[in-house]
């Protein structure tokens, strides 16, 4: 079943879904991304009197026992929970059985990304060993901590006994995950992949960390104007949690079977900034390497794109550098091409960044619809002629849209997807 020649295949999505902070699921997160709702909220996780930044985007919707027993839930890291969620929703939507099998089976894999893995059973395992003793550490510590092991569940829970991986590249993961997976079935490896990525960082020691890097947004008082994507007030990122996946299918599998396809991947492209572990270099250039790598493999160029989902994060180097980076990829075109961002209204999910912007993106490309960016009341002066989609949901009709997703360590992941039929 797997093709056995590695030939330049076309890879369609036929499945989507996401879970974060404005839904359970991608259609409750879509339509209230549409309407300008916002889900960051006071830390309920944990008691966050002993940091800075007390808020954050929290999935409080998450229901693990949709796909996990009692047993299993307690022995399985949230991380896992959000993404099996999110890939039972996308599977349903792709049209697959509850669980894949035979040639199938074999024939589907799944990439999931994430930047800490398991942190929530690491931080709890370490007060532990600490509070406690080594002998009262569980022996499920390390299959629930490390990062391989939500996609090892992805197939354990779904039957998908193909190519199995956790891309690791902080906040790119997401984005890698789903560029490997396209690559992955272009070269003949597999017919479907599950791929996306997840995060459940919202941890008082993970708190801790980026605040003690000043990297986050400390207005408490106000969280759901807190995340301010390339608004001149920015103050830093709003740490949030959830999960993002996508079926994919080379074009040959899911025109064989019937299936409805969603979008194409058209392109893909990764690089590295070489630069500073945590900041940009000032125009992106690693950035706009990936992207026009994406648009180079898809004998695309900056003049045939309609829509960037950048990755925006709030921080305030981060957000100038990605201005500037979209000025110098899309040259005299910035003026034409719309410009949002979900992350004023989410926060950051970290490795599941880039996963949950494709879901939302696709969606977007479907219903001719752009989300606005929440809390953009005065634009960064480096936005110049940039089209930042502001204020309320936009209309129109969008064929090509840019994915970005960058990750500490200088690590980026630029994803192409065109809207179907139009490419």
């Amino acid at each position: 079943m797997i093709a056995a020649i590695a030939e330049r295949r076309r890879v369609v999505v036929t499945g989507a879904g996401a879970v974060t902070p404005l839904g359970p699921d991608l259609a409750t997160t879509w339509e209230r991304l549409l309407a300008g709702d916002s889900g960051i909220r006071a830390i309920s996780a944990f008691d966050p009197s002993r940091v800075p930044a007390r808020i954050a985007g929290e999935a409080r919707e998450a229901d693990a026992s949709r796909v996990l027993d009692r047993k299993a839930v307690r022995r399985t890291d949230r991380a896992t929970h959000l993404s099996l969620l999110a890939t039972q929703e996308a599977l349903a939507q792709a049209g697959f059985p509850e669980r894949l099998e035979g040639p199938l089976a074999d024939a589907t894999g799944a990439f999931i990304g994430t930047g800490f893995g398991g942190s929530g059973t690491i931080f709890d395992e370490i007060r532990t060993y600490v509070e406690r003793g080594p002998d009262r550490i569980s022996p499920f510590f390390v299959p629930m901590s490390i990062a391989n092991m939500t996609p090892g569940h992805v197939g354990i829970a779904f039957g998908a006994r193909g190519p199995n991986m956790a891309p690791v590249s902080a906040c790119a993961s997401g984005g890698n995950a789903i560029g490997e997976a396209a690559e992955t079935i272009r070269r003949g490896d597999a017919e479907v992949m599950l791929a996306g990525g997840t995060e459940a960082p919202v941890v008082e020691g993970i708190v801790a960390a980026f605040a003690a890097m000043h990297a986050l947004s400390t207005r408490n008082d106000d969280p759901s104007r807190a995340s301010r994507p390339f608004d001149a007030g920015r103050d830093g990122f709003v740490l949030a949690e959830g999960a993002g996946t996508l079926v994919l299918e080379s074009l040959e599998h899911a025109t064989q079977r019937g299936a409805r396809i969603l979008a194409e991947v058209e392109g893909y492209g990764a690089s590295a900034d070489a630069y500073h572990v945590t900041l940009p270099p000032p125009g992106a250039d690693g950035a706009v390497r990936a992207a026009r790598r994406a648009l180079e493999k898809a004998g695309r160029s900056p003049a045939d794109v309609d829509l960037v989902s950048a990755h925006a994060t709030s921080t305030p180097e981060g957000d100038r550098a990605e201005l500037r980076g979209l000025h110098g990829l899309l040259g005299e075109e910035a003026p034409r091409v719309a410009v949002t961002a979900t992350k004023g209204a989410l926060g950051h999910t970290l490795g599941a960044a880039g996963a949950i912007a494709a879901a939302v993106t696709i969606r977007a490309l479907e219903a001719g619809r752009v989300p606005p960016i929440l809390n953009l009341d005065e634009p960064d002066p480096e936005s110049g002629s940039l089209d930042l989609v502001r204020g309320e949901a936009r209309h129109g009709t969008y064929r090509l849209a840019l994915v970005n997703a960058f990750g500490f360590g200088g690590q980026n992941s630029v994803l192409l997807f065109s809207k179907w039929g139009e490419a």
